[in-house]
């Protein structure tokens, strides 16, 4: 890669995303859809389609549109970096809540039991591209009604997978992890570094 383009673009809104990627001491400008991209409709579910083959799926969508947009904004070359994030109780996924009731739901479910974070991240520039997939289990507490409303309350569940983020006061209730810490914040940095390192980045 060119010295003069030392940088990776990050398509995703994600801040969780751009800490982890400043914690690699990686390089990024932002690749964001523009209001004519129907950015969510990449995020729609197919009926009994197992969550490892949905994220990895929705990752490839999103590398799709984003090596679109960078064309069609005449931007320069550089490697685009894609990831997805879904929760998963066995087969049923957990994406982000719609409303504080469908949190309450998601969050009742995983009170109490395991449950798999199941990210996808994707690099790729031209024809070239490469995606790995990474997941962890993530066991909560039991939980009461009370707690559930109250971190409601606070807005965190909203825009999250699984209504929760692992950062958050969340992080009171779970008792065990295993895999990735960076995985379930919605960047697996081990999987992440190992493909940057490929390109030269």
């Amino acid at each position: 890669m060119s010295a003069a383009l030392d940088f990776i673009y990050l398509a995703s809104q994600s801040p969780r995303r751009r800490q982890l990627l400043e914690q690699l001491g990686v390089r990024y400008e932002l690749l964001l859809a523009g209001a004519e991209e129907d950015a969510e409709s990449l995020e729609a579910e197919i009926a009994d389609e197992p969550p490892e083959v949905y994220v990895a799926r929705v990752t490839a969508a999103k590398m799709d549109a984003a090596l679109v947009r960078r064309a069609a904004r005449g931007l320069a070359e550089a490697p685009i970096l894609c990831s997805d994030t879904t929760v998963a109780v066995e087969q049923q996924i957990l994406g982000k809540p719609l409303d504080a009731e469908d949190a309450f739901r998601t969050l009742r479910l995983l009170a109490g039991r395991r449950h798999r974070v199941i990210t996808a991240v994707a690099l790729g520039q031209g024809e070239r591209r490469v995606q790995a997939l990474n997941t962890s289990v993530v066991e909560f507490a039991p939980l009461s009604d009370t707690q559930i409303r109250d971190y409601i309350a606070s807005g965190e569940p909203f825009g999250k997978a699984g209504a929760y983020a692992i950062q958050s006061q969340a992080a009171a209730w779970i008792s065990r992890i295993e895999g990735s810490y960076s995985g379930i914040m919605g960047l697996p940095l081990f999987e992440t570094a190992q493909m940057l390192r490929q390109w030269g980045v």
